[in-house]
């Protein structure tokens, strides 16, 4: 009833929103180019605040069109090199003479959509080929296609790699960071040529034993029975995955904006207050964030219990009890791809020493092939995206990309 709950109430607010649009823009019009008196300034706010109360289930445009290479600017054009039902291999090409580093840039299924990476992907795309995981909404996955389990989010990664071709990198963004490794260490187990020549993991949680952080501790307190009763919805008849039992998008939104409502409540009303000045530039920013922010995709609930069970439960990887299509996985069988982890000091979700976890377990790497970078002053989304990543974080990535190519 979860789902159909969500799905009534988002129903009746429908024409709601509708309405507020509408009124917002109508007061509005009447503004432009004249003084701003504050009663209907305040008007027009509360209206555009209200119309913009909900969710959106649909994938956001990455909006890169072009990137400069160089000196030049270069025009971007997304392609989808490779599709399954649950996933696009998406290529921003770009027509450049000089060939440049292959990377597959693997985002987290964790609640939103890849394109939360954005800022990751335009950052990179200047001096690397980039590649993203472009992950479906399992609602609109129908049953028919099977369920979608932790290791067929592995599978995605080797078969997306065997795409891109041989000499091709890796880098993962929080929770993929287990499943990258995974799909290196099942490659270079089966000396697979395409196994990646460098491996970036960043803010992932490799040992969530190492320093818990709230969202861990969580995870540990209730029972998998607990997580599937609570946590698990089936997707209503209206959709073309009707059926599919899922672990919301909405539901992680939920969670995450409560370890942080007072930061979210203080941004709101901030923007309620930049509307009504008319200080627009301030507007758009924070609704671009929060645009991105609450669109918001399902999870396949194979995926989802098995990850909390594996990764945040039972810690199989770095306990040497995780296994890949009923065999064990085994790190220590990489010994050619060059591992550089990432962390943020003021990390609340992948705390530090969690990912730092991932050297213990490659212990067939020699030490030249092993980097690490603790970024102080930083929190999680920190790690990917604003100035300190495009400024001092990325230039590592690029120098470990560099050496290994």
């Amino acid at each position: 009833m979860l789902y159909q709950a969500y799905q009534a109430q988002s129903d009746i607010m429908d024409p709601v929103r509708k309405f507020a649009s509408m009124a917002a823009e109508t007061v509005g019009s009447r503004l432009n180019g004249s003084p701003r008196p504050s009663g209907l300034s305040n008007l027009t706010a509360a209206y555009e605040m209200i119309a913009r109360i909900g969710l959106t289930h649909t994938r956001p445009d990455y909006g890169i069109d072009s990137v400069m290479v160089g000196n030049r600017e270069v025009a971007v054009t997304e392609e989808a090199a490779l599709v399954t039902p649950f996933a696009t291999l998406r290529h921003f090409k770009k027509d450049v003479e000089q060939e440049q580093p292959r990377v597959l840039l693997i985002a987290p299924l964790s609640g939103h959509f890849a394109t939360l990476l954005r800022a990751t992907v335009r950052t990179m795309l200047a001096e690397h080929d980039v590649y993203t995981t472009d992950w479906h909404n399992a609602r609109d996955v129908p049953l028919a296609d099977g369920p979608f389990s932790f290791d067929s989010y592995t599978a995605h990664l080797i078969k997306f790699l065997e795409k891109i071709g041989p000499g091709a990198h890796m880098v993962a963004v929080c929770q993929p960071c287990v499943s990258a490794l995974v799909a290196a260490s099942v490659m270079a187990m089966g000396d697979h040529p395409a196994q990646p020549r460098s491996m970036t993991l960043m803010a992932g949680p490799i040992d969530t034993r190492v320093n818990p952080t709230k969202v861990n501790e969580l995870a540990k307190s209730k029972p998998m029975e607990w997580f599937e009763k609570k946590m698990i919805a089936t997707v209503p008849a209206r959709y073309a995955g009707g059926g599919r039992r899922v672990y919301p998008g909405f539901v992680q939104l939920s969670a995450f904006m409560a370890m942080n409502m007072d930061r979210h409540v203080k941004a709101h009303r901030e923007l309620y207050e930049n509307i009504a000045k008319g200080e627009t530039a301030k507007a758009e920013t924070t609704k671009a964030f929060y645009d991105e922010y609450f669109a918001v995709l399902d999870l396949a609930s194979e995926f989802y219990l098995e990850t909390v069970k594996l990764v945040f439960q039972d810690h199989a990887l770095p306990l040497g009890q995780l296994t890949y299509e009923n065999r064990k996985v085994e790190p220590a069988a990489i010994k050619r791809t060059m591992l550089f982890t990432v962390e943020g000091e003021k990390d609340d979700i992948c705390a530090v020493g969690q990912t730092l976890a991932a050297h213990d377990l490659c212990t067939s790497l020699r030490p030249y092939r092993k980097r690490h970078h603790m970024q102080a002053g930083v929190g999680h989304y920190g790690v990917f995206s604003g100035r300190t990543w495009q400024n001092q974080i990325y230039p590592m990535v690029k120098n470990v990309i560099l050496q290994s190519d």
